[in-house]
C-alpha cells in the first residue's frame, strides 16, 4: 500500500475502476457508484451516448456508428479520457457539486499488486481528471482484505484472493504488509472465453455475450462439482447456417472445459505459498483462503480450490464490493493503524 492510514483518512471520496465494473464511495455518503466499467460513444460526433448497464446491454447489438468501449482493462486504465468522461457520467452533478465545494479535493484509488508506474499515472490522472488536487494510491489486495474483514494489522497470516474479471491475485498478507503475492492472467473473461470456444468447437453454436453469464449461473448449486444439473438448453446461432439454433449441452463437459483455465489459479496459490515462511503457511492452513472479487461467485469454485489444495475455502458476504468497502473503511477512520514503537535501550 503506497499511501498511509493517516493519509487516507484525509481523502473525500476513494474509486475502485475494475476491468468489470466502477465503484465509487464517498466519504459520509457510502457506495454511491456500482456500474459496469463500459461506456458508449457516437463516432460520428464523439458523443458518449450510455454508460454503465445501460451501455453494457447495447454491447453486439448496435449500429455501425456507436461503439461500445471499455476504458479500463486488467485493472488498469487504458484510456484516461473516456474513463473520466465515464466517471463524471456515474457520478453524476449533485455527487460532483459536493465533492467540488471540498477546498482541497483528495482522492484514493485501487491498483493491482504488480501495477507499474505508467499504470498507476493513469489511475492519478483519472481521478486528477474529476478533480482531485492529491490521490492516494492502495494495493488491492490490502482494500479487499480489509473490505472483507481479515486482521491483517496483526502478526498471523492471512491469504486472499481476489478473483477479477481479467485477472486473479493472489497473496498471504501479515502485519499490515504484503509478505508475498502473485498475479495470474486469468478471471472471469478467461471462463467465459473457455465457455464460448467450447460451444463453438464441440456444438458448432456461436453464443451471444449476454448468454454466458446465465449459462454459468445454470451450473448453480453444486457447479463445477460433478453434482449439478446434469443437460442444460441453450440458444445460440449455427456457425454454418447462421440461423437461430437450441441445443442441449452435457454440462459435465462444460465444467471440465471451465477447469482447465482455473488451474493456473491453482498454480499461482502454490507459488504463494512455498514463497511463505513456514509459519505463515501453518496459519494458511488453519484459517484458510478468503475469496473476494466478482469471479468468486462462480459457482462450485470455492469447492475445486477446497479439494485442490486441501485448506479451508470462504468466500465474502458481498465478494463484489470488498474493495470499495475496504477503501472505505480506511475513508472513514474505522481501521486502526498498527503501532510498532521501537523499544528504548
Amino acid at each position: 500500500m503506497t499511501a498511509s492510514l493517516e493519509q487516507l483518512r484525509r481523502c473525500h471520496f476513494a474509486v475502485d475502476l475494475g476491468a468489470a465494473r466502477t465503484r465509487v464511495y464517498v466519504k459520509g455518503a457510502g457506495l454511491v457508484v456500482d456500474q459496469p466499467s463500459v461506456a458508449a460513444v457516437n463516432t460520428r460526433t464523439g458523443a458518449l451516448i450510455a454508460v454503465g448497464e445501460f451501455a453494457e446491454r447495447m454491447t453486439g447489438r448496435t449500429p455501425h456508428y456507436i461503439r461500445v468501449m471499455r476504458p479500463v482493462s486488467g485493472g488498469t486504465v487504458v484510456d484516461i479520457d473516456m474513463a473520466q468522461r465515464m466517471l463524471r457520467h456515474l457520478l453524476g452533478d449533485k455527487v460532483r457539486r459536493q465533492l467540488r465545494r471540498k477546498p482541497f479535493l483528495r482522492g484514493a484509488a485501487c491498483t493491482p499488486h504488480d501495477a507499474d508506474p505508467l499504470a498507476q499515472r493513469a489511475a492519478i490522472e483519472t481521478l486528477v481528471g474529476l478533480g482531485a488536487r492529491r490521490v492516494e494510491l492502495v494495493d488491492t489486495l490490502i482494500a479487499a482484505a480489509v473490505g472483507c474483514g481479515l486482521p491483517v494489522e496483526r502478526p498471523e497470516a492471512t491469504m486472499i484472493m481476489v478473483c477479477g474479471a481479467a485477472a486473479t491475485q493472489v497473496a498471504v498478507l501479515s502485519l499490515g504488509s504484503i509478505v508475498t503475492a502473485e498475479r495470474v492472467p486469468v478471471g472471469g473473461e478467461a471462463v467465459d472465453h473457455a465457455i464460448v470456444q467450447h460451444l463453438r468447437h464441440e456444438h458448432e453454436l456461436m453464443l451471444p455475450s449476454q448468454s454466458v453469464r446465465p449459462l454459468q449461473l445454470a451450473l448453480s448449486g453444486n457447479g463445477l462439482s460433478p453434482y449439478g444439473p446434469q443437460v442444460t438448453e441453450i440458444h445460440g446461432r449455427d456457425v454454418a447456417t447462421g440461423l437461430a439454433r437450441s441445443v442441449r449441452v452435457d454440462t459435465a463437459a462444460v465444467r471440465d472445459a471451465i477447469e482447465t483455465p482455473l488451474t493456473a489459479v491453482l498454480d499461482g496459490i502454490g507459488r504463494v505459498l512455498r514463497g511463505c515462511p513456514p509459519d505463515l503457511v501453518a496459519d494458511v492452513a488453519d484459517r484458510g483462503i478468503m475469496m473476494v472479487g466478482g469471479s468468486a461467485l462462480l459457482p462450485g469454485f470455492d469447492h475445486m480450490l477446497r479439494q485442490a489444495t486441501g485448506v479451508p475455502v470462504h468466500i465474502a458476504e458481498r465478494p463484489d464490493i470488498c474493495a470499495a468497502q475496504g477503501l472505505g473503511a480506511m475513508l472513514e477512520g474505522r481501521i486502526a493503524a498498527l503501532a510498532l514503537d521501537p523499544l528504548a535501550t
